[in-house]
């Protein structure tokens, strides 16, 4: 039985644990996080990836976790409804819409209960360093002996540890594109009801949506920026340069700057894609933002994530034993695809993507192919 390792314990990596445990390889993931991660914003699944869903028999349940919006208000700087839709909304697109949009914890937790009996977990861990010669690659991690594999996939986000190690740093593989994005949750003090609303003052601007029946909000927040020097990309400096950017806000800028100051679920990073001539070297392939990173602007990242992982487990099994034809496979049939939804992010700069470019590019995939 062929082993795998996968770096992490989000949504591409557990996906693809399911998959390969179900074409008979023995998968373990590890995560530096302590448990899957809680927090981050809502996440859409489209497409082909609803597949996906439905094959792994989670459909139903994701379902029933969705987010129900009514519609979205779209406000000035001063805070004055200026637009309102009950027809869609910027975080979803279509709301009579077959396409799922749920809290991106959920589906992180959805999948790890359905694979926890049959994954290894490797929780509060990572891998430090990586080489590989005939009898497989042998991985350091941080906490524990070192251990070998017969393969190892990345996984594990924008900021992979494991692509680095085997390609290099990241600076050869990130675009950048203008901007950064602050996630982050608060007690619903606008009283939303199942009801988004959207303000852009300058070159900043926001989305709050209310989640877990109103009880809670979820801010996103972005503002363009070139890339932040390095002393800036802690997350106590850039929780600090966020709240400073929203406290300038006309309208409620008092309260969100309070709000992402005491959120326990603080995210900030750059708004950016990973483009990479191949995703794959010896026994190492990337996945997911680690290989392709599509940036949150296009509204795909968990889409190909979800698809990405089916094909790379479908390739595999296809091969067995022939991880270099696995591979190459995977890129062929996946690449495509990738190039689509990365072009959402960048054919409407500062706002979304054409209905029809969304329509085509979340479904240029057969996983039958």
């Amino acid at each position: 039985m062929q082993t795998v390792l996968i770096s992490g314990g989000g949504i591409a990596g557990p996906v693809l644990a399911y998959w390969l445990h179900r074409h008979g390889f023995r998968a373990t993931v590890v995560e530096r996080a302590p448990g899957p991660r809680p927090g981050g914003q809502a996440v859409d699944v489209r497409g082909v990836a609803l597949d996906v869903v439905e094959r792994m028999g989670l459909l139903e349940q994701a379902r029933r976790v969705r987010t129900r919006m009514r519609g979205m208000s779209i406000l000035d700087p001063e805070g004055h409804e200026i637009d309102r839709s009950t027809e869609a909304t910027f975080s979803s697109g279509r709301l009579d819409s077959d396409d799922i949009e749920l809290l991106r914890e959920d589906l992180v937790r959805m999948v790890y209960e359905h694979t926890r009996t049959d994954v290894e977990y490797l929780f509060g861990n990572s891998v430090t360093a990586l080489d590989e010669d005939e009898a497989g690659a042998h991985v350091d991690f941080t906490h524990g002996a070192s251990r070998t594999f017969d393969l190892v996939i990345a996984a594990d986000g924008l900021h992979s540890a494991v692509r680095r190690l085997a390609f290099g740093p990241e600076e050869g593989f990130v675009q950048h594109l203008g901007s950064y994005l602050s996630v982050f949750s608060a007690d619903n003090f606008l009283a939303l009801d199942h009801w988004q609303m959207w303000l852009r003052d300058g070159d900043a601007g926001f989305g709050i949506m209310p989640v877990r029946d109103n009880t809670e909000l979820r801010i996103a927040f972005g503002f363009q920026s070139a890339p932040l020097a390095h002393d800036l990309r802690g997350a106590g400096a850039l929780r600090r340069l966020v709240a400073d950017k929203l406290a300038s806000l006309r309208w409620e800028g008092t309260r969100l700057a309070k709000a992402a100051l005491d959120a326990p679920d603080f995210y900030c990073d750059a708004m950016a894609q990973i483009r990479m001539d191949h995703w794959s070297r010896g026994r190492v392939a990337l996945l997911g933002d680690a290989g392709y990173c599509p940036s949150p602007l296009s509204g795909q990242g968990t889409s190909l994530a979800l698809v990405g992982s089916y094909v790379l487990a479908d390739c595999l099994a296809q091969a067995p034993g022939d991880h270099h034809a696995a591979f190459s496979h995977y890129e062929q049939r996946m690449r495509p695809f990738v190039s689509l939804n990365q072009a959402l992010a960048t054919e409407n700069p500062g706002g979304p993507a054409s209905e029809a470019s969304v329509a085509y590019a979340k479904n240029a995939l057969s996983l039958d192919s």
